[in-house]
């Protein structure tokens, strides 16, 4: 049966806005168990956790790290195939919800911060995911927060009277299996991305860590790094083969942000894959009020100051971009072959660079720092044929994220009018 849609034409006005007048406006409590907590099965069972860390904001599949029972310090266990949603600030600002993967024999444990759904009758938990994303209902749950500023939550009253659009669950699977299409395929781009990135990694590893092509050559012993090399390779600092430089302040008014097609990558848009996943946008006012400087597609940049610095990701940048000042970056101006090498050595000794941070209530990496970290640099045959081999990888990687951001636009486009009902799904 082919896909079909239809524009609807026939609306009615609820507490949450229009709605098709076949639909109603039902309350989450009526829809969904709250905070169901199961009956555990046999300890001999394996035991997942899902982090706060864990829970995306723009995909319903969480990371989640396998324990024992006694790992469990803190936590709360839910039902498998259960909606997760963020109760506190500023999770639930930044959209963080997931769905609990169902996987046989498997218990499931998560934060205490967090509200669970599990759906009552043959209500679809997918297309509940989606109308949890929508504004209009975020916005309502933000509004119903209450606590002090920096630590505020939704109070499970306001939650479980939440209403939201309730079609028939026929129509809802409909509905959810167009959205997750779109999130399938974002799925399937971003493992992709993982497995490239690792080949070139471990390419990576093996001829400059190991020096497993070269173990026929003739070695000689650097003291500085305190073993053998490849005769004719050079150590020097990072500082002496490229130049980083730092991003420039944030835009604050508003006025920066109308009529804003300038890209903005902040560090909220870092990913832990090889390549930003988006940005915000900024005007031409706010590139000359703040003499921003733009970094060419397949510059790298890396979080140099900031809480979440210890997570350690270093990207490629898929697009042109401005940055903010807690990022740093070794610019593409002149499509440098160089840069395959150079993010490959950040990734390698990132976390040596994180210990040796200084900073006291915000960490940071002096760039004068990361720029006197030695590494081993082979001829410049040797790095041209990395570059043919690992090139084609960092490629695909940008071109995938490229195709990504495309799909999520797409999906966020469509999301709003199909939860809603403004255009409906008739058949898939």
């Amino acid at each position: 049966m082919p896909l079909k849609f239809k524009w609807e034409t026939e609306f009615k006005e609820t507490e949450i806005g229009e709605i098709p007048k076949d639909w109603v406006a039902s309350s989450l409590e009526s829809l969904f168990f709250i905070n169901l907590i199961p009956k555990g099965p046999s300890d001999f069972c394996r035991v997942a956790f899902i982090s706060m860390e864990n829970i995306p904001t723009d995909s319903p599949r969480p990371r989640f790290e396998i324990m024992s029972m006694d790992d469990i310090k803190s936590g709360n266990e839910v039902y498998p195939g259960s909606v997760l949603v963020a109760k506190i600030t500023p999770s639930l600002e930044h959209g963080k919800m997931c769905i609990t993967p169902e996987i046989p024999n498997l218990r499931w444990f998560t934060t205490t911060e967090v509200f669970s759904l599990v759906p009552k009758n043959n209500n679809d938990k997918k297309y509940f995911y989606y109308v949890l994303k929508h504004p209009t209902i975020r916005d309502i749950l933000e509004g119903s927060m209450s606590g002090t500023s920096g630590r505020q939550r939704v109070e499970t009253s306001a939650f479980k009277n939440l209403s939201v659009p309730f079609p028939l669950p026929a129509e809802q699977s409909r509905i959810a299996t167009v959205l997750s299409w779109f999130d399938d395929l974002i799925e399937n781009k971003k493992r992709q991305n993982e497995v490239l990135e690792k080949t070139a990694m471990a390419i990576f590893k093996s001829w400059f860590i190991d020096f497993e092509p070269f173990k026929d050559g003739e070695f000689v012993y650097n003291e500085e790094l305190g073993k053998e090399i490849p005769k004719g390779w050079e150590v020097k600092p990072i500082g002496e083969i490229v130049k980083i430089e730092s991003g420039g302040n944030a835009p604050q008014d508003e006025k920066y942000f109308i009529d804003a097609s300038h890209r903005f990558v902040r560090v909220k848009h870092l990913t832990d894959g090889a390549c930003v996943g988006e940005s915000d946008f900024i005007n031409e006012e706010a590139i000359k009020d703040y003499k921003l400087k733009l970094f060419k597609i397949g510059s790298v940049i890396f979080q140099k100051s900031g809480e979440s610095i210890q997570a350690g990701r270093i990207n490629f940048l898929p697009f042109d971009a401005f940055i903010v000042n807690h990022l740093a970056a070794v610019d593409n101006n002149k499509n440098n072959s160089n840069l395959d090498f150079i993010y490959c050595c950040l990734k390698q000794i990132y976390k040596e660079l994180i210990e040796e941070s200084s900073g006291t209530s915000l960490p940071y990496l002096r760039i004068s720092d990361i720029q006197s970290k030695i590494v081993v640099l082979p001829p410049q045959t040797i790095l041209l044929k990395f570059h043919s081999f690992v090139d084609p990888l960092f490629q695909k990687i940008i071109t995938n994220q490229k195709q990504i951001i495309v799909l999520r636009k797409i999906r966020d486009t469509l999301l709003p009018l199909l939860v809603f009902g403004k255009l409906r799904v008739e058949s898939v």
